[in-house]
């Protein structure tokens, strides 16, 4: 396993990912000041997006539909779990995109090869709802 977002498992008979791009941002209010910089204040953190690119490849994969998995949990709108194989907690994350191109095709349609990028924004305040309800 390389990672699992809910109950979806990135691995190589799934989907496994090549690349993990994490974008992070800190926000900071500020005020106008008269003849000098604007004053800044730490106001917290912002957003956190993680975009995850790979490959299926027909030849490994147990199902080559897999994505619409990852479709249907994104249809709940819920935000779920992001755990790295490693045990590292990501935290709760939305599946906001999630983009496909399917390359090799053999003469019925069947790809040889699936191409996938998706993103993941952070939700805490989704998550704390759930677990308050």
């Amino acid at each position: 396993m390389m990672m699992s977002y809910g109950t979806f498992v990135f691995s190589l008979p799934t989907a496994a990912y090549e690349q993990l791009q994490r974008q992070m941002s800190w926000r900071h209010a500020s005020s106008e000041r008269l003849h000098a910089r604007p004053a800044r204040q730490y106001v917290g953190p912002g957003e956190d997006t993680i975009s995850l690119q790979g490959v299926i490849a027909g030849e490994l994969a147990t199902n080559l539909d897999v994505l619409d998995e990852l479709r249907a949990l994104a249809d709940e709108g819920k935000p779920l779990a992001l755990v790295e194989g490693t045990g590292r907690v990501y935290g709760a994350y939305l599946l906001v995109n999630l983009n496909e191109t399917r390359k090799e095709l053999f003469p019925d349609g069947t790809p040889r090869l699936i191409e996938f990028q998706l993103q993941l924004e952070r939700d805490d305040d989704g998550a704390a709802a759930e677990v308050r309800a």
